[in-house]
């Protein structure tokens, strides 16, 4: 009994024959740029363009590493900020505590989108959680931060949070929250205009007005969210010194830039020379 060629002398055998039929049409006298055409389309000449090699994310795909790449740098900032390494787990607890439910005519509905406000800036999750890759990046200047995310979500869930963030500043205006020692805090929530960048965007400011170290104190925050296809870059900026909107509108012009140049294959640039 003879033995069935293995699959890598039949796939030789089927290329060798592609090349045969190629001179067999120029021979002829036939259009050889269509029969190559085909030969080149067909599975067999597929299979053998595919032997060794690993397949890539294709461009418009955000992966870990474009992530990271996405995110601004020292340079696309103005002023002084530092970038630091330990961002993630920077938390702010004026930013913790309970809505208090009797602010709103709407209760339930109303207070729970003001709590998530809340929560959503406390833990950096803004849009909520990402589907795919994330990075983030954080900066100081004196007493004020700046983060910034780059993420991959689900395009139903990212429709939603935009949808979300641009009814606050009715919903939310102004209302209470109470911390777990029963103290009691202002929150003002406004919407601020953002770069015409991205696919979709939204702005917003906020002030938390409460109590830190035993004296009075004024959180103030400003934030932003760009949507670019199924991918976000999210920013937020401030602290008890005041906000940071020129920062905010600086880091959306060129993080959506720097976002699009990853989706599309290629390598972000910094920009330190368009500041005065």
């Amino acid at each position: 009994m003879s033995r069935r060629p293995s699959r890598p002398v039949r796939l030789f055998a089927s290329v060798l024959a592609t090349g045969a039929l190629l001179t067999t049409a120029a021979c002829a006298g036939g259009d050889s740029d269509t029969v190559a055409a085909e030969a080149t389309a067909s599975p067999a000449a597929e299979a053998a363009r595919a032997i060794g090699k690993t397949p890539t994310p294709s461009p418009g795909t955000l992966t870990e590493s474009g992530a990271k790449a996405a995110l601004l740098t020292e340079a696309d900032l103005e002023d002084d900020w530092q970038r630091v390494e330990d961002a993630d787990k920077w938390r702010d607890t004026l930013l913790v505590g309970k809505v208090d439910v009797a602010d709103f005519l709407t209760a339930k509905a109303d207070a729970a989108d003001c709590q998530k406000l809340l929560d959503g800036l406390y833990g950096d999750d803004l849009l909520g959680k990402p589907s795919g890759a994330s990075a983030l990046a954080g900066f100081e200047q004196g007493d004020s931060r700046l983060l910034e995310q780059v993420a991959a979500y689900d395009q139903a869930t990212l429709d939603d949070a935009m949808k979300w963030l641009k009814s606050l500043p009715v919903e939310c205006d102004q209302f209470t929250a109470t911390d777990s020692s029963g103290g009691k805090r202002t929150v003002q929530v406004t919407e601020t205009s953002v770069p015409e960048e991205g696919d979709a965007r939204q702005g917003l400011h906020v002030t938390v007005q409460g109590t830190a170290a035993d004296a009075p104190a004024t959180l103030t925050l400003d934030v932003a969210a760009v949507r670019v296809g199924d991918d976000a870059i999210t920013i937020t900026a401030g602290g008890l010194d005041g906000g940071e909107a020129d920062s905010v509108t600086q880091g959306v012009k060129l993080g959506t830039q720097r976002l699009k140049d990853v989706l599309a294959g290629k390598t972000p640039t910094s920009n330190p020379g368009q500041f005065d």
